[in-house]
């Protein structure tokens, strides 16, 4: 069954996907025999009153990304909230290594779901954390750039997602997004081969998306060469605060060892602006954010969010974007299933399809 839907009118709706929901051996070596992104989610508890954990799935249940009928069930309900296709992170550490590879590999070779996708590079080491601003993390695997042999190596590896119609394109070219866009010294290197080879297999090439973590970054990025940024501005409500409450910030987590807790309201604000109405500019919708399931209390995190509250933040995005043409009218849903974040939108038990309904009577308000 098709689970294409037609591109909304209002904006095309883009969802980060996350597939570590089922074991792979190194996430058993280095977490424990079963390891998955749920091991986090259900140890998780309420750090204050009213503060809502665990969140527990409602329609999906605990599901494994293994599974085909899950991966089907997924775009359908990501097909009735008005989302475009899926952009899955892929793993790429260099020198031919991947990790986390299945799911996606099954989608590619079976065809189904019949739900548009693209990819976007997690390129960055995997580090065991202490959130605690000791620098004592410890280094899992290392993300390397091997020079033009490896990617051209990493093209090829991935050349049939490129050359699958489902793949998503802006003006006729390949949607690549990669995640530490500013720290990929050898970029233009990158841009320059893979565009050459996707022309070689017939393809117009690739629209290469950077990744920025903070508004003053993305100038910076597209001076590199990149074609868009996609903005996330999940610390921008920390940034607009005075320098003496970001010190005081900084000083209460390295004393106290926790983060602040900001109501999602307030935060939301600060999700889009007006810089987004700029062509290069691709903004953000973000349904919620509490990281505590994978850090506890060590990190910064919103709390009260719901349906209706995200459903504004869509509405001012879109208005933020409305004057952009259709192909570049485009927002990037962080995400579609980062439960360990707290992040996420598919059915819970608190809200059910609560959010899925939001994002779609927004775009078709």
């Amino acid at each position: 069954m098709k689970t294409t839907l037609s591109r909304n009118k209002k904006a095309r709706v883009i969802a980060y996907y996350l597939p570590q929901y089922h074991p792979i051996p190194e996430n058993n070596t280095w977490w424990g025999n079963g390891f998955t992104e749920w091991t986090n989610v259900v140890k998780a508890r309420p750090l204050f009153k009213g503060h809502v954990q665990p969140k527990m799935p409602a329609d999906l249940g605990f599901y494994d990304l293994r599974l085909a009928e899950t991966r089907i069930a997924q775009a359908h309900l990501a097909a009735e909230a008005g989302i475009e296709g899926f952009c899955y992170w892929h793993y790429y550490f260099g020198n031919g290594k991947r990790l986390l590879e299945r799911p996606f590999n099954e989608v590619l070779s079976s065809g189904k779901p019949d739900f548009p996708f693209c990819l976007a590079w997690a390129n960055h080491s995997w580090y065991k954390k202490t959130f605690d601003n000791t620098g004592d993390d410890e280094l899992l695997i290392k993300q390397e750039y091997g020079g033009p042999d490896d990617y051209s190596n990493h093209f090829y590896d991935m050349r049939a997602a490129f050359l699958d119609p489902r793949y998503m394109k802006i003006n006729g070219k390949l949607i690549f997004v990669i995640f530490d866009s500013m720290g990929f010294e050898d970029f233009p290197v990158f841009k320059h081969l893979w565009n050459e080879l996707a022309q070689k297999e017939g393809l117009e090439g690739f629209t290469f998306i950077g990744y920025s973590h903070r508004e003053a970054d993305n100038q910076k990025i597209l001076d590199l060469g990149y074609d868009y940024v996609n903005v996330n501005r999940l610390s921008a409500y920390f940034e607009q605060e005075s320098f003496l409450q970001r010190k005081w910030t900084s000083l209460f987590r390295r004393w106290f060892k926790r983060g602040r807790f900001i109501h999602y309201d307030q935060a939301s604000k600060t999700f889009t602006n007006a810089t987004d109405a700029q062509r290069q500019i691709i903004p953000s919708i973000i349904p919620n954010w509490d990281h505590s399931p994978r850090s506890g209390k060590k990190f910064h995190n919103f709390y009260g969010a719901n349906p209706e509250s995200f459903s504004k933040q869509v509405g001012a995005a879109l208005e933020n974007i409305s004057n952009k043409d259709h192909e570049e009218k485009i927002l990037f849903l962080k995400s579609w299933n980062e439960w360990g974040e707290g992040n996420y939108m598919e059915p819970d038990e608190e809200f059910g399809r609560g959010y899925i309904d939001a994002l779609r009577n927004a775009l078709e308000k």
